[in-house]
């Protein structure tokens, strides 16, 4: 076979990048064309359409962005975003991209950890749910319905003002969407109470590839399954969720301490181990390890910090607490009796006396750079574990570390793992939650190896065969190829 020369193979690349990005053209003016031929209402759907010629594209897109790294100009970024404010307008879309080779990144809150709710390494458009976020509550019969691109704090915030002893087990960051957090299970201080959000899901709407609306008649038992806890990736687009609201009385009592590796830190983590997952089920107790300044010293010391939801009053908290787990020496001074709603202001960040009104924005408090990722436990951790630890945590090549222990038992441990496709139930003594974070985009690599590293060390103490991970805290490292390279995942993405 004869060889082309330099010349040739110059004009083969050539030609090959320009039917490459004619197609790209193709695809996207067609894609436009179509969405205005399935629009009844043309200049409804232009209304919420972007595209990287309209001087609101950059700020639409990066309004969700939650994770600094996938801010910059070399991200991936969509040809459309749409900001759809009708169910019919996300049916347009899934229809139209089907048409023009386009693939579809579904994004409510924008929490997605490895930024795939909006990027893509092929031809993509963007559903960006955020004005699809009505809430409608029915106390007698104790649902909601609850579309996709409604915030978890906007759910509480709208139950709690149709009653004070109605809640929803979902998680603790305030802006997260519920259409990606409900997708892979949603977890918060009621699990051990309730199960997971996916737990307490009993309907949706969903639009399939051929832009057909579904609900639980009409799309079946195996496809409902599949989107309570399988991920928001392949199923379609979820535009609403039906919940099973749950029982919380008017007063709860949360509290929160702190303790040092001086005040006996690892004592007090070793023995959390085994009383937390067997506590009664009005009980959560997480912990919160991070490196911080000591007080008395002014050296890097590593502390412990024990936070509480219970479901009563501080006089019968502190009985089970002196019972399980005198050691950790909670007082009457260390707890706080609020209202359920009060204690997801608390748990969300928020400082002590802020309105519930604070709840229904979107505004984060605080954007940032981070990589994160996850295991179960299944076994106690020793306490050379523990101690061989902290030398990864004084590592000067990192300042904001954070390692989250989160307790199961109770209902967690009660529901079948083939109830929904959440697998992680009885067996499971608590999950680890490891993130990392820093402030300038030239910090990445150090970081991110750092908690590899940190990944590493702690393969020996959690689930084996397989390794098991949280779907909601998206880990592209395990993915990687043989050669090192991550593999974005193809299907659409719910956060």
């Amino acid at each position: 076979m004869e060889t082309p020369s330099i010349s040739q193979s110059l004009v083969l690349i050539f030609l090959v990048v320009i039917f490459s990005e004619t197609a790209h053209s193709d695809g996207y003016h067609g894609f436009l064309r179509c969405l205005t031929l399935h629009s009844q209402n043309y200049s409804a759907i232009s209304d919420v359409v972007y595209t990287p010629d309209n001087s609101s594209y950059l700020s639409t897109l990066q309004f969700s962005i939650r994770n600094l790294r996938f801010t910059s100009s070399t991200t991936p970024r969509p040809l459309v975003i749409i900001t759809p404010v009708l169910e019919s307008q996300v049916q347009a879309v899934v229809l139209c991209a089907k048409e023009n080779g386009m693939q579809i990144r579904t994004r409510s809150g924008g929490h997605d950890y490895e930024g795939l709710s909006y990027t893509s390494q092929v031809p993509f458009v963007v559903i960006d749910l955020m004005n699809l976020s009505e809430i409608t509550i029915d106390v007698d019969r104790r649902t909601a319905w609850v579309q996709a691109g409604a915030t978890i704090d906007q759910l509480y915030y709208k139950i709690s003002h149709k009653s004070r002893t109605l809640a929803f087990p979902a998680g603790a960051c305030p802006t997260v969407g519920v259409g990606g957090h409900f997708s892979g299970g949603g977890y918060g201080s009621l699990l051990r109470k309730y199960g997971l959000a996916a737990d307490n899901i009993i309907d949706a709407r969903l639009i399939d590839v051929n832009g057909r609306v579904l609900d639980r008649k009409s799309m079946g038992k195996e496809l409902l399954w599949a989107i309570r806890g399988g991920g928001g990736a392949s199923f379609g687009v979820i535009t609403a969720r039906k919940l099973n609201l749950v029982f919380v009385p008017e007063t709860v009592t949360v509290f929160s301490v702190d303790r040092i590796l001086e005040q006996n830190a690892i004592e007090l983590i070793y023995r959390w181990q085994y009383v937390a997952p067997s506590l009664p089920t009005d009980l959560l107790i997480a912990i919160s390890i991070n490196k911080v300044n000591s007080s008395k010293t002014g050296e890097k010391t590593i502390s412990a910090s024990f936070s509480s939801l219970f479901l009563g009053h501080v006089y019968r908290l502190l009985e089970l607490l002196k019972q399980s787990f005198p050691e950790l020496g909670v007082e009457t001074e260390d707890c706080t009796e609020v209202t359920w709603i009060e204690s997801a202001i608390l748990t969300g960040g928020y400082p002590t006396g802020v309105s519930p009104e604070v709840l229904a924005s979107r505004t984060p408090l605080t954007n940032i750079y981070f990589k994160a990722k996850s295991d179960y436990v299944r076994e106690p951790i020793p306490k050379i574990g523990f101690q061989k630890l902290w030398k990864l945590f004084y590592e000067k090549e990192v300042d904001m570390v954070q390692m989250n222990f989160i307790s199961y038992g109770g209902r967690m441990k009660e529901i079948p793992e083939s109830a929904i496709p959440f697998p992680h139930r009885a067996g499971n003594l608590y999950k680890f939650h490891y993130i990392v974070y820093w402030n300038e985009p030239q910090k990445d690599a150090s970081n991110i190896n750092w908690i590899r590293r940190l990944y590493s060390y702690m393969a020996p103490y959690v689930s084996k065969f397989p390794r098991a991970a949280y779907i909601n805290y998206i880990d592209l490292d395990l993915g990687m190829n043989n050669e090192g390279n991550t593999s974005y995942a193809k299907a659409s993405i719910g956060d």
